[in-house]
């Protein structure tokens, strides 16, 4: 094929083609036999589109409002780990395209590069989309505390706190490539931070819920960081209506329906078939977003017909990553745009607002 990228699933064959093995297996892999990987993509692949015709949809536009912040267009970047593995410039090229391109960007608490850099980089476009940091529960409250402050000290506009991995999945990819990090390459905001590992389990009792989970978050935890912080809190891995309806009692802003990109349970739902429901559940009283597969401006689209305010992609960033430095996100980032604008205009849609469930066949039930 050519080195050229003419779509977003281009950017996947020229990533792969420069990436190591090390690098491929762990972006691209997933739990287990990586069923809930392939699965997110064909949810949206199986959604059809019907459109309306005749409609009025000169002067449209792609705006939307998210927590009191006007974005330019509905698709922000992903948190995802270790982007030096992808390209040299790692996290600082993604935020260099995500200020140019309009995109918010959620910097991952695993990057290579300390969010005062990315914060600085994304400062440097007037028109930039915000920066969000993601956190994960921490069981040392001073050191989380920490974290909190230096997010909020840097500018970051949100907090995104994933809660669908108090344990790694079996990434069984990554174990076959022997998976490590190259030198130089680290999660640079867990410096002296020692990783989890499981004591030698006694006998007849599990080094996994004995030991580890003594320290998973639960819903107190939540609740202490929506104390701790002047910013907004989103939960991200929120896959369950029962989880969404709790979390309307516990102050977060927001919820993002995620199933962590198939990387930690094998077999979970497609996140597009769970959106509705979540959806459903908060009654329009808090934001919903959604990431999973997303792949097209189609999906996009289908997305926010089913009720998410914005959507996030991850693997894709990558990719382009990988493929093309800031200049491959960017232009992953307009592709994704225009297919977006493509869509709402072919289906009479001049604004988000106008993206409805009656455009698609068959929708899945809340």
């Amino acid at each position: 094929m050519s080195a050229v990228a003419v779509s977003p699933a281009d950017y996947e064959a020229l990533a792969q083609a420069r990436l190591d093995a090390n690098a491929w297996a762990y972006f691209s892999g997933g739990a287990g036999d990586e069923h809930a990987v392939r699965a997110n993509r064909a949810a949206w692949e199986a959604l059809r589109l019907q459109p309306r015709v005749l409609r009025r949809t000169a002067g449209g536009h792609t705006r939307r409002t998210l927590l009191g912040r006007t974005l330019a267009h509905p698709v922000l970047l992903a948190p995802v780990a270790h982007q030096r593995l992808a390209h040299p410039d790692g996290e600082l090229a993604t935020a260099y395209a995500a200020a140019a391109l309009a995109a918010g960007m959620v910097l991952s608490l695993q990057s290579n590069t300390p969010v005062e850099a990315v914060s600085q980089a994304m400062r440097g476009e007037p028109e930039a989309g915000p920066l969000w940091m993601q956190l994960y529960p921490q069981a040392d409250r001073g050191f989380w505390r920490e974290l909190v402050q230096r997010a909020e000290a840097a500018g970051c506009e949100a907090l995104v706190l994933t809660v669908d991995a108090p344990v790694s999945g079996a990434r069984d990819r990554e174990r076959r490539a022997g998976f490590r990090l190259p030198p130089g390459v680290s999660a640079v905001h867990l410096a002296g931070r020692p990783p989890a590992v499981a004591a030698p389990a006694a006998a007849g009792r599990s080094a996994l819920f004995d030991d580890l989970l003594r320290a998973a978050p639960t819903w107190d935890d939540v609740d202490w960081l929506c104390a701790t912080t002047r910013l907004p809190v989103l939960i991200k891995g929120v896959m369950h209506p029962a989880d969404a309806r709790e979390a309307l009692g516990h102050g977060v802003a927001g919820l993002i329906v995620s199933n962590h990109g198939g990387r930690t349970l094998d077999t979970a739902a497609p996140t597009a078939q769970v959106l509705p429901a979540v959806v459903a559940a908060v009654q329009g009283r808090l934001p919903v977003l959604v990431d999973g597969g997303i792949r097209r401006g189609t999906d996009v689209f289908k997305a926010l017909a089913l009720g998410a305010s914005a959507v996030l992609v991850g693997r894709p960033q990558v990719w382009a990553l990988a493929a093309g430095g800031a200049q491959g996100v960017a232009h992953l980032l307009r592709l994704l745009r225009d297919e977006l604008e493509i869509a709402m205009a072919l289906c009479g849609c001049a604004t988000l607002d106008a993206i409805t469930p009656e455009l698609l066949l068959d929708p899945p039930r809340a």
